[in-house]
């Protein structure tokens, strides 16, 4: 099929100053295709040589140039093209000068919406985006649509819009870092949650929760706009929405949208509801997890059958690293939710035990504050194992809240020096019956590369014992 944007793109794309801020996953294989299309390709990193080792000599053999170290944005002149990883802020001196200068700024993910000939479905969230993301991808496979998973998710598309066509869909996840200077918006947008997240980049929650909104602000009148209506800021952009607005609830019964009540996921319609899935049905742990379906299948209404949404529902087992239930061992059951990197998600996923839980908790600090968090682990927690950079802080605030309880509670602290020890330490406090739940409530760059990292030696440590 011919696609006159992606046609356009490559002919303008050749023999012109190609930028790339970040070499990483979002870039890499953009880079390479910009390259291949006849782009003069520059990658611009903080890392040194060293630090990239085989991805340098990867770009080098391609014939990119490269920019690299403690002032690699020195030599950010002369562009036409600037394409921005999510971790590079926008309004740094040396790229906005460059584009006062005439270059464009853009991402790999921007050029992808703007080219795609499709639908797009894009979610975003302080937590629930990835699981949503991942349940609309297999509800829409299921039902034999052409679907194209990307964006935060870890899916490049870059190269794959060549392969797209009228019917195709894109379901992309969108963090706030990819949406801050995003000037397109997909045909059908879900905000599943907001909470003070990622403090340690963004200037301030209001410039955290704008970037979010960039999700819906490019919308026009046929585009849909799927809310959380159970939180009122979520809520409360109904009045800014161009679009239809449609809600989910696991609070209210509402007569339009999908809401969770009485232990059933239904679909209301003009005031009638239809019963969709029992919770008990649902192969997924927990109530945040009920409320990601809600989003994903009202998100869907009219292109998925509830038939199909009904299926997978039972079926989808989860997201790795996501209230991921390892396995029970002499009577103790371990749960891997390392992707908790906030309060928020953390606190979502203690709630969702019927008893207190053997919790660990801590990691590096974005800036957030633990009151909220200590008060929901002195309601879900029996024992609360504090590790990572953010121990103290948590263990202080834990400490300020139970000084406010009149009635005395029995939470046992201990402090783990290094995360090595934690499931050993949790087991030898765990009794049959007990839920052992790594939800750090943390980022994990004091001590990992990444939440993943976190969560594999979590299951690594489980199966040494």
């Amino acid at each position: 099929m011919y696609n006159s944007k992606l046609e356009e793109f490559k002919k303008y794309i050749r023999n012109k100053k190609v930028a790339f801020i970040g070499i990483g996953a979002s870039n890499l294989p953009a880079m390479k295709y910009v390259n291949k299309l006849g782009g003069i390709v520059t990658a611009f990193d903080k890392r040194e040589a060293l630090e990239l080792d085989d991805i340098c000599i990867e770009i080098e053999s391609l014939g990119m140039n490269m920019s690299l170290g403690r002032n690699y944005l020195d030599n950010l002149v002369g562009f036409d093209l600037i394409f921005r990883s999510p971790s590079a802020r926008p309004d740094q001196k040396e790229i906005l000068d460059e584009v006062e200068r005439g270059a464009i700024l853009t991402s790999e993910i921007e050029l992808v919406m703007d080219m795609c000939p499709g639908k797009i479905i894009g979610i975003t969230g302080s937590g629930g985006k990835t699981t949503t993301t991942t349940l609309i991808y297999e509800m829409l496979k299921a039902e034999g649509k052409e679907v194209f998973l990307g964006g935060n998710i870890g899916y490049q598309l870059f190269d794959k819009v060549q392969d797209m066509t009228e019917e195709s869909i894109v379901v992309l996840e969108l963090s706030s870092f990819q949406l801050m200077t995003m000037e397109v918006s997909p045909h059908i947008s879900v905000i599943t949650s907001l909470a003070p997240d990622h403090l340690d980049v963004h200037k301030s929650i209001e410039e955290y929760y704008d970037a979010k909104k960039n999700i819906f602000k490019h919308q026009n009148e046929n585009d849909i706009l799927v809310l959380n209506y159970d939180d009122p800021v979520i809520r409360n952009m109904r009045t800014e929405a161009k679009g239809k607005v449609k809600f989910f609830s696991g609070k209210e019964k509402l007569t339009e949208g999908i809401i969770l009540d009485d232990n059933k996921i239904k679909i209301a319609q003009n005031r009638i509801r239809k019963h969709i899935v029992n919770v008990q049905d649902i192969k997924m742990l927990g109530k945040f997890n009920y409320m990601n379906l809600c989003a994903a299948m009202i998100a869907l209404e009219g292109i998925v059958s509830f038939e199909t949404m009904q299926k997978v529902a039972m079926e989808f087992p989860g997201v790795e690293h996501r209230m991921e239930i390892i396995c029970e061992k002499n009577g103790i059951t371990y749960v891997n939710n390392s992707i908790a990197s906030s309060p928020i998600k953390a606190m979502a996923c203690l709630e969702s035990f019927e008893d207190k839980v053997i919790a660990i908790v801590g990691g590096s600090d974005k800036g957030t504050e633990f009151n909220d968090f200590a008060k929901c682990i002195i309601e879900n927690a029996k024992v609360v194992i504090l590790c990572g950079a953010t121990k103290d802080k948590i263990k202080q605030a834990i400490k300020e809240e139970l000084d406010n309880i009149e009635i005395p509670v029995d939470l046992k602290i201990i402090e783990c020096m290094k995360f090595e020890d934690v499931v050993k330490t949790a087991t030898e406090n765990a009794k049959i019956g007990d839920y052992v739940v790594l939800a750090p409530g943390c980022a994990s760059f004091d001590y990992f590369a990444n939440y993943k990292e976190r969560g594999n030696l979590f299951k690594k440590l489980i199966d040494e014992i």
